[in-house]
């Protein structure tokens, strides 16, 4: 690979960078986020906000997100965790709420330093947390809150053994598979026990 076309070094930002044009500031970078992302309600920012809570838990937060990475979050342990978000609520009119399902199919794997894919499909975590965001009542509802959140949390094994082809999992259907329920405060211990295979 041509050392022009390797992978960008991305570094965090602060949100005060500025939109420039013909060297005149036209908005901020910060300005952008808020445009974009504050609509945590949505299925893609509700995912992205769940992955950086877990991570928090983990303390996982330093450094960028990577997209399209293999797994969502690799802790400092080595632990590899997959991190799936459902709600009730929507940002959207709604007749009724949401059904909460939750994505557990097995995917081939991309890697970011390559840019090369692998052919296997697999579920490549050690731990997957499902992340509820379960309040009901849209006049006081904020992702923000994580009182407003329900945390489950499952050895990846334990869905390779029951689950080996599905691609969705139910609410119910997750439970009967007997996932640590956890609020954000003990989070990050429930992940060490299926991590560590002591759950």
């Amino acid at each position: 690979m041509s050392a022009d076309l390797g992978p960008l070094t991305v570094t965090r930002r602060s949100g005060s960078e500025s939109i420039l044009a013909n060297g005149e500031t036209v908005g901020s970078l910060g300005d952008f986020w808020s445009w974009a992302c504050s609509d945590l309600a949505n299925n893609t920012m509700r995912g992205i906000l769940a992955e950086y809570v877990v991570a928090l838990a983990l303390s996982s937060a330093t450094g960028t997100r990577t997209e399209w990475d293999t797994v969502d979050i690799r802790t400092p342990e080595r632990w590899r965790v997959e991190v799936k978000s459902s709600a009730y609520l929507q940002s959207w009119a709604q007749s009724k709420l949401s059904k909460v399902l939750f994505s557990i199919a097995s995917a081939s794997g991309w890697d970011a330093q390559t840019g090369t894919s692998s052919t296997d499909v697999l579920r490549r975590s050690d731990v997957y947390v499902f992340c509820l965001l379960h309040h009901q009542d849209k006049r006081t509802f904020d992702p923000l809150n994580l009182d407003q959140w329900t945390f489950y949390v499952l050895p990846t094994r334990v869905l390779d053994e029951h689950c080996p082809s599905q691609r969705t999992i139910s609410l119910a259907g997750l439970r009967r598979l007997d996932p640590l329920e956890t609020g954000f405060s003990c989070l990050r211990k429930a992940v060490a026990s299926c991590a560590e295979g002591t759950a």
